[in-house]
């Protein structure tokens, strides 16, 4: 099915280089709201640079694709210090695309990590990568999102990888 992701985790932080490197992923795109950071916040979740330090250390490479625009995605990706594509077009593949070359990997070794399955986990398979779903960081407040998430429920996971600390 389209929308399934390969895997699900609780967030970000329950992916390892040691998880990745097992299922040959040597690079990532990633989704910023909700995932990154919350819906539409400058700020990245706490120790999220350490998160992408241990990526950087370990050989991943990141790459932001975001459907929104270059001036909220531009600061974000440059606080932390990940390369980005905005206007990603989300779900269809042209953002991936880009991201892959970005990346200068083969698509066997990229996965995508959003919290959407009707962007990040359709866009992913449709561009031919892994799709890992996270849990959204919290709730969005607009009739769009609810309506949105409710319509995603039928095909989300029934179980999640989450760490234990």
């Amino acid at each position: 099915m389209r929308f399934i992701p390969t895997s699900a985790f609780g967030s970000v932080f329950d992916i390892t280089p040691r998880i990745l490197k097992k299922m040959g992923i040597r690079g990532i795109i990633l989704d910023i709201d909700n995932t990154l950071a919350r819906h539409n916040d400058p700020e990245p979740l706490k120790d999220l640079d350490k998160w992408i330090s241990s990526m950087k250390k370990n050989g991943i490479r990141l790459v932001i694709v975001s459907n929104n625009k270059a001036p909220r995605v531009s600061p974000f990706a440059e606080r932390i210090g990940v390369p980005f594509v905005s206007d990603g077009a989300k779900p269809l593949p042209i953002g991936y695309h880009r991201a892959a070359r970005l990346m200068r990997l083969p698509k066997r070794m990229i996965c995508t990590i959003g919290d959407q399955i009707f962007t990040d986990m359709l866009g992913a398979k449709l561009y031919g990568i892994k799709p890992m779903l996270v849990i959204p960081i919290e709730p969005e407040k607009s009739v769009f999102f609810r309506i949105k998430r409710l319509a995603e429920k039928p095909f989300l996971p029934k179980t999640y990888h989450i760490r234990r600390k």
